[in-house]
């Protein structure tokens, strides 16, 4: 479980880094602020994933979903290049992970 986690909070640390540099790579662009945000949002929910609290699991689970779909509203897959693929694939794979912590708490409690 800790694994799990451990590995939910790297993810979400690497990716809110990533959003950041991509916000300043192309300063100009349209949804450069919504990376900006969801950046800071995902690092603060991975470094605060360290600590035992669930509620980062749950934030951790629900920001990504948010962060997806408004992606996909937005931009649209067919739009989307490698770079937006991979933060993608690392959102479904923080989801599942901390959807996983969710549910097997659950069951033992």
């Amino acid at each position: 479980m800790k694994t799990i986690r451990f590995l939910a909070a790297v993810l979400l640390v690497i990716t809110g880094i990533w959003h950041v540099a991509l916000f300043y790579r192309a300063p100009g662009d349209p949804n450069g602020l919504p990376l900006l945000i969801f950046g800071i949002l995902y690092g603060l929910i991975g470094l605060f994933m360290f600590t035992p609290k669930i509620i980062w699991v749950y934030l951790g689970l629900i920001v990504p979903l948010i962060g997806m779909t408004m992606a996909f509203v937005k931009i649209g897959m067919k739009n989307f290049d490698l770079t937006m693929r991979a933060l993608m694939l690392i959102d479904i794979v923080v989801i599942v992970c901390c959807a996983y912590l969710i549910l097997t708490r659950k069951k033992n409690t």
